[in-house]
């Protein structure tokens, strides 16, 4: 009878030691993916300064897009230090409104549209919104399963236990993001 109390203890410590390993696992991916988030974040926001010197050529008296980027461009360098997810994500729905107002205006200039180092800025800035968005899903992902587990029993006495807490999503507004809408003369 002993022997089945001891056995019984021991296969209650070794689940709750998997379980315990299962958070920390969760917490790590999580991080990694904040991480994977940030480095796509941070080379979008270095491709604006290239971006904005060589649109400025063409569009002189477009200053107040110019400036909303520039202005946005600041809003998440100072996101970034602060770590808030809700802010840099606000910051960043800013960002990627301007961009698409400045690509919107750059429409009307067909020399900037031939313009080979435009172009090539365009299409690293949509492979980086690309990357942003693989990024975010999996940074997503990793979040809920950490947040399932912290919530869920038996896993949750283990996560209250050593005070493992649930993640925030980082979630972006899609307003900058939408999808222009093409009309045909009839």
């Amino acid at each position: 009878m002993e022997w089945a109390g001891v056995a019984l203890f021991v296969a209650l410590m070794g689940y709750f030691i998997y379980l315990y390993n299962s958070l920390v696992r969760y917490r790590q991916l999580s991080k990694e993916g904040w991480s994977g988030i940030d480095v796509q974040l941070k080379r979008r926001a270095d491709l604006i300064p290239s971006l904005l010197e060589t649109v400025k050529a063409y569009m002189r008296h477009e200053r107040a897009t110019l400036h909303a980027v520039t202005v946005a461009r600041q809003a998440v360098l100072e996101a970034q230090d602060k770590g808030a997810l809700v802010q840099r994500g606000e910051a960043e729905d800013q960002l990627s409104g301007a961009l698409g107002r400045l690509l919107m205006v750059a429409e009307a200039y067909p020399n900037l549209k031939a313009d080979t180092t435009f172009l090539e800025f365009q299409r690293a800035l949509q492979t980086v919104e690309n990357d942003i968005q693989y990024a975010r899903r999996y940074y997503n992902g990793t979040v809920r399963n950490l947040n399932v587990a912290v919530e869920s029993f038996p896993s949750n006495i283990v996560a209250r236990s050593f005070r493992f807490e649930k993640a925030q999503y980082f979630e972006l507004n899609n307003e900058g993001r939408s999808v222009p809408q093409v009309a045909f003369a009839q």
